[in-house]
């Protein structure tokens, strides 16, 4: 089934008509007990930034809590994903995936190479999960540049803000069928003294998982030509060979708090090892250290409420295997990361941060069987970032403001000896390594945002950001093959800055029974960045397609849309969704790896410790693709349940759940994720989770 942005369009903007129209009798039922109207907030401290953004915490965080980000974020408006079996999976926000989406741990980057490709899994451990905002506009501009999709903060809170009153803490265990998974966590906070102590552990062991019939798009005989002359074919039915993921971590944390503030550390060890579903198939064994500081006075000085300082250096590696067993290629990403931030007390009717930011970083890959480099070049990247964000109330209007300026730079290792292009067997054309020349940028990024209280519970919003993204190392420095998108990738290191111009209108209904918002926007882009399909490929490297890093202007426009009728509060509640976007560029064709549109309800029941609900999720054939992609992709029908009941016995809380997925049995496959997996690699077919959990 085909859907038009311009229909879909319409049927989302029907959602808001009908509940608007029901106005009167909502404001009447719930007027007196609800808050007044209040935008999203991308901050859990008060500052409340103006962006329509999502901030998931406490028992909705719980109920959706995946061993993945993209899992736990599937339902959200605008957000889908990439899907390399069960370990690599990231989050793609309105069409934008890779660098264009960062990924932060407690607002500093997480600091793995999880933008470079879908491959590399985000080096983020879930479980022991506190809340996870999605930022954009002003409020995104406090952590970055370059997140022209959005930015997605994970906090964990090991560094304690507050002293428990005394031992607490939550577990969990839960088994699945689909992946004979079995994942265990704990956590535990305790005082000691002016200490707050912080531990948590989770174990998370999951199998090649079972799929709906073959894991070949359309059949074993389908015989898929995703490069020249090299038709592969790949028989496997019921289990996906190389699809397993078995993670371990731990993390601690100390505080030391006081009248004015606090002082704390963190360090986390991670180990991950997950398989790569490809039609070749191989694994992945990952692994980062990573230390955190966090200050922050109170009431430092005169007109301003708090100084917060923060710190974090991580060391990642990870190496590749091949389906055979044999180590191929060694990743390895130092960074160190500081900022500061400065609260400051209203001003002309604004409050707002003030704050700085460096970073550092080196990024290495390695060849392991000549011991040379591999697809990268060792290259040091360097960032020194001033920024400002402002909100205000003036009547029935709110703003946002924010500014970013970075100055960047990318410094490759100028000795490093590219292989000459004439032994990588170019045909029908020859292309050459990029010069490995160091450069230097300067980002300007802002953001402007307003929101108009029409009627009590109503608002209607304008935001336009501007947001300057520099060229990652991969994309001007690369040469080589990549075996997990089966491409040879040719960096260039003459590309420029790459510039995105959002403008997004949102309507929103905040009180009363029935709520929702719409969100509309157009993101044009100058000097958008991707990988270009030349049409050559590398005969001595099984005939992988030629891909160079390539700048178009392009633009991507959307719609999303939700309704809720009693949504997450007792008794029967209600929700419908939908999302869509089209990504093209301006001279002609469709921009890559583009969600398909989508529509969805849930419903769900809670009363007296019961909590039950369904999910059904209507993805649209995504056949809006670039010229170079096999598709189109197939539609889908995604069919979850879920089941839970919570009693407090002796002082702790015990919860019992079953969340049933792909009841259907559905065949699905991610339009965002690159051909060499997405046509060998299904989603996991049907399954049953059953677990338990405690806090106390």
């Amino acid at each position: 089934m085909n859907c038009s942005f311009f229909s879909l369009t319409r049927i989302l903007i029907a959602l808001l008509v009908f509940y608007c129209s029901r106005n009167v009798l909502a404001q009447n039922l719930t007027e007196t007990a609800l808050p007044t109207l209040n935008v999203n907030g991308a901050r859990d401290d008060g500052a409340g930034f103006l962006s329509p953004s999502k901030s998931m915490t406490g028992d909705e965080l719980q109920n959706k809590l995946s061993n993945t980000l993209r899992a736990t974020l599937a339902n959200e408006l605008g957000v889908s994903a990439t899907g390399y079996g069960a370990g690599s999976s990231r989050p793609v926000i309105r069409g934008l995936e890779g660098a264009r989406v960062q990924i932060l741990q407690n607002g500093l980057s997480v600091g793995d190479v999880s933008s470079i490709s879908a491959d590399h899994a985000v080096a983020n451990p879930m479980q022991n999960t506190h809340q996870i905002e999605i930022l954009r506009g002003a409020s995104a501009l406090l952590y970055g540049s370059a997140s022209s999709g959005g930015l997605v903060n994970v906090i964990n809170d090991r560094i304690l803000t507050s002293m428990p009153d005394k031992l607490s803490g939550a577990m969990n265990a839960s088994y699945e069928t689909a992946t004979q998974g079995k994942t265990g966590n704990i956590e535990l906070d305790a005082p000691a003294g002016p200490l707050a102590l912080h531990l948590d552990t989770t174990v998370s062991n999951s199998n090649n998982y079972r799929i709906p019939g073959y894991a070949e798009q359309g059949g074993p005989n389908a015989n898929w030509e995703i490069n020249p002359g090299n038709p592969v074919n790949v028989p496997y039915i019921g289990k996906l060979p190389f699809s397993f993921s078995n993670q371990n971590s731990l993390g601690l944390g100390a505080s030391y708090l006081h009248r004015d503030g606090y002082t704390g550390i963190s360090l986390e060890r991670m180990n991950h090892n997950y398989g790569i579903p490809t039609a070749e198939g191989g694994f992945i064994q990952q692994s980062q250290n990573r230390y955190d500081l966090a200050h922050q006075i109170n009431d430092p000085f005169s007109g301003f409420s708090s100084f917060k300082l923060g710190a974090a250096n991580t060391n990642y590696i990870h190496t590749e295997f091949n389906n055979g067993g044999l180590a191929s290629t060694q990743w390895n990403n130092v960074a160190t990361e500081v900022r500061m931030e400065l609260t400051h007390h209203e001003w002309l009717g604004s409050k707002g941060i003030l704050g700085a930011q460096v970073t550092g970083a080196t990024l290495s890959a390695t060849d392991l069987v000549t011991n040379g480099y591999a697809i990268v070049p060792q290259t040091k990247s360097n960032s020194t970032t001033l920024f400002v964000a402002e909100e205000g109330k003036y009547g029935l209007l709110k703003t946002s403001l924010g500014a970013r300026y970075s100055y960047t730079g990318q410094n490759p290792n100028s000795s490093t000896q590219f292989p000459s292009s004439a032994s990588q067997g170019f045909t029908p054309n020859s292309y050459s390594p990029p010069a490995l020349q160091s450069r230097q940028y300067q980002l300007m990024s802002y953001s402007a945002g307003g929101l108009m209280e029409i009627v009590r519970g109503y608002g209607m919003g304008l935001t336009y950001t501007v947001s300057q993204r520099a060229p990652s190392a991969q994309e001007l420095y690369s040469y080589g093959p990549h075996d997990s998108t089966a491409t040879f990738d040719v960096g260039n290191s003459s590309l420029g800055i790459e510039t995105s111009h959002n403008v997004e209108v949102n309507i929103q209904k905040t009180l009363g029974l029935v709520r929702g918002k719409v969100n509309l926007y157009r993101n044009q882009f100058t000097n958008y960045i991707y990988g270009f399909y030349t049409g050559s490929y590398s005969q001595v490297n099984e005939n992988f397609s030629v891909v160079q890093a390539s700048q178009a202007n392009a633009s991507i426009r959307g719609a999303e849309a939700e309704m809720s009728y009693n949504w997450n509060q007792s008794g029967i509640g209600a929700r419908l969704f939908g999302d869509v976007s089209q990504g093209s560029f301006n001279a002609g064709g469709n921009l890559p790896l583009q969600p398909a549109p989508r529509l969805g309800s849930e419903l769900a029941y809670q009363r007296n410790g019961w909590l039950t609900s369904a999910t059904y999720i209507y993805s649209y054939q995504q056949n809006r693709l670039a010229n170079w992609e096999i598709g189109p992709t197939p539609s889908y029908n995604l069919l979850n349940a879920a089941i839970s009941y919570t009693e407090r016995i002796n002082k702790v809380n015990w919860t019992a759940y079953m969340n049933l997925k792909n009841l259907l049995n559905e065949e699905i496959r991610y339009a965002t994720s690159p051909m060499a997996v997405r046509l060998y690699a299904p989603q996991p077919g049907r399954s049953v989770m059953v677990g338990i959990r405690a806090s106390f």
